[in-house]
């Protein structure tokens, strides 16, 4: 892989860590993508009381006065507006079809979302989303917008950048400045969501991996569509948005370093 300095100029050739070896598993990085999606799902559902708040019985007795046999009408529960006699002004209630009933099989708050997935299947779909990064094809699936030297490295200087204005310069000298034209459009999501909090839609940008927690983390923050994540941190969510491989990805020297000292993923 190419090392490339602040300036966009190459440095020298690194070898890789044997974690970008790993094959392109699809399967697998769907499989962990899911199970962090699912261990985010946060648990809803009804009141278990709902439609029930109503005073509807009715007797399954023919001897009984207050029945429903026998007068060519359903046998749901009904609520009684008013009676004279064995003579009944009465709605159906609490039955689902009924107006103000409950629903049949409501959302249970207690249903699990969590799910589970083997350690060395996790890793193994980490590596492989690694690997996926260095994979130009996939990368231009993506609509993501590549320099001529991708895939590269950025030498350790690029993690003690503290402003964000820095940060988008140095990009643009590595050959992003395509790439981050194309993050600042933001559209308005069609239908119901734009009005529960998700109002608008933004693209996914690169994805910075550095050694340790530093100043760039922060000062990458306020640029849309980007993360910036410390190496060990790294997960499939994170490498292939919407489980689908191949984001672009800058990596700093150290944080390549450290994967192979480290033996992270593996």
């Amino acid at each position: 892989m190419n090392l490339v300095n602040l300036e966009g100029k190459k440095v020298k050739e690194i070898n890789l860590p044997s974690q970008f070896n790993e094959e392109y598993h699809p399967n697998l990085i769907w499989r962990a993508f899911l199970t962090i999606q699912g261990n985010k799902r946060q648990p809803y559902g009804t009141n278990p009381d709902a439609g029930m708040n109503y005073s509807a019985k009715l007797s399954r007795r023919r001897r009984d006065y207050k029945g429903s046999y026998g007068h060519g009408i359903s046998r749901v529960p009904r609520k009684v507006l008013w009676r004279r006699g064995t003579q009944f002004g009465w709605v159906g209630a609490e039955a689902p079809g009924t107006v103000g009933g409950r629903r049949a099989h409501p959302p249970k708050s207690t249903k699990i979302w969590d799910k589970k997935i083997n350690l060395k299947e996790r890793k193994k779909a980490i590596r492989s989303a690694l690997a996926a990064t260095l994979d130009k094809n996939l990368v231009i699936l993506r609509n993501h917008q590549l320099p001529s030297i991708y895939p590269l490295a950025v030498e350790n200087k690029f993690e003690d950048l503290s402003k964000t204005k820095d940060v988008i310069r140095t990009l643009e000298s590595l050959g992003f400045k395509k790439e981050l034209e194309r993050l600042e459009i933001k559209k308005v999501r069609s239908g119901r969501g734009k009005n529960r909090g998700r109002r608008y839609k933004t693209k996914t940008g690169p994805l910075i991996i550095v050694s340790n927690k530093c100043k760039l983390v922060n000062a990458g923050k306020n640029i849309p569509g980007i993360n910036v994540i410390p190496v060990n941190l790294v997960n499939v969510e994170l490498l292939a948005p919407g489980s689908h491989a191949g984001r672009l990805t800058i990596y700093t020297e150290g944080a390549l370093e450290r994967l192979e000292k480290e033996n992270l993923f593996k």
